[in-house]
């Protein structure tokens, strides 16, 4: 059975950033990679420096051959579908979906979250482009133009506050989500229009988002539409490794402190799988610890 220093298991910005960290300390690292991140939906990444309006699929094709440039380095196309303990000093016992069992030392855990959308006709194949979930990543690109929030919980009204410095906003209460009396003064001091009947299609050619038809039958001009779905961690291998997950209903991460250290020893995790803001900076900058954490627990660990 191989056996390696350590697997990434997640090829995105979290788990190149610290599959890069173990193979520049000459260790022997595995970085397995469904090949679905969760952007894959977004034509262009923005806010990241030094990569601002790249594509994100053209940033971590760079990220990969930098990776695999290094000797110690290995790729492996696929998904992890169970792992167990094989003891402190052994380490881990992985299975891959093509029945391959692989054994490592320590484990980084960074393979993103899953979004669950609401069920809206319209919405599904707008997501990443005109249906968005963060301004700070796509609310330049949208500025001026009439903007919305699908109130999906309590989360929403945060986004509703902050959408008016972007353009126009309307915030859509889907008649469930009414803004508690602070929430409400809140958001007329934004000037946010609060509709509370509830979008039942999303109107527009291809991508683009023309407009919103509400339950009364009625039309109202969008040009982009805002969100916070439901997530969770792409599968469930913390699960079936032990780790402790935190985090809200519909909002769930894995618990890590601050090296990036999960609660079972030699297990890191980072990027959007631990950590409730999704960003790609802050996923970079969380693997780069989560590499630098299980390398050093190789070397100063007893049971490393």
């Amino acid at each position: 059975m191989m056996t390696y220093d350590a697997i990434v298991i997640g090829g995105s910005f979290a788990g190149l950033s610290a599959a890069i960290q173990l193979v520049r300390a000459r260790r022997r690292v595995l970085v397995v990679d469904s090949g679905k991140p969760r952007n894959r939906f977004s034509p262009a990444s923005h806010g990241f420096l030094g990569q601002d309006g790249r594509a994100p699929a053209d940033i971590l094709a760079d990220a990969r051959r930098q990776v695999l440039a290094y000797p110690t380095a290995a790729f492996s196309a696929g998904e992890v579908v169970d792992g167990r303990s094989a003891g402190a000093a052994a380490g881990f016992v992985l299975t891959l979906d093509s029945g391959e069992q692989i054994a490592t030392r320590r484990i980084v855990l960074a393979s993103g979250i899953t979004d669950t959308l609401p069920d809206i006709p319209g919405l599904e194949e707008r997501w990443g482009r005109t249906v968005l979930h963060c301004p700070y990543c796509h609310g330049f690109e949208v500025a001026d133009r009439l903007l919305g929030v699908l109130s999906v919980g309590t989360r929403s009204v945060h986004l509703g506050a902050m959408l008016p410095d972007w353009g126009p906003s309307t915030y859509f209460t889907q008649g469930e989500h009414e803004p508690d009396p602070a929430e409400a003064t809140m958001l007329e001091s934004r000037g946010v229009t609060v509709e509370r009947s509830s979008i039942v299609e999303l109107l527009g050619a291809g991508s683009t988002l023309e407009a919103v038809r509400l339950d009364d039958g009625r039309t109202v001009p969008l040009a982009a539409l805002f969100v916070a779905p439901q997530t969770r961690p792409t599968g469930d291998l913390a699960e079936r490794l032990g780790c402790v997950l935190t985090g809200e209903p519909g909002l769930r991460v894995i618990e890590v402190d601050g090296m990036q250290q999960t609660s079972v020893p030699g297990v890191f995790a980072a990027g959007d799988v631990a950590r409730a803001m999704s960003n790609a900076t802050l996923s970079s900058a969380a693997g780069v610890m989560a590499g630098v954490a299980a390398y050093r627990s190789l070397v100063f660990d007893r049971a490393g």
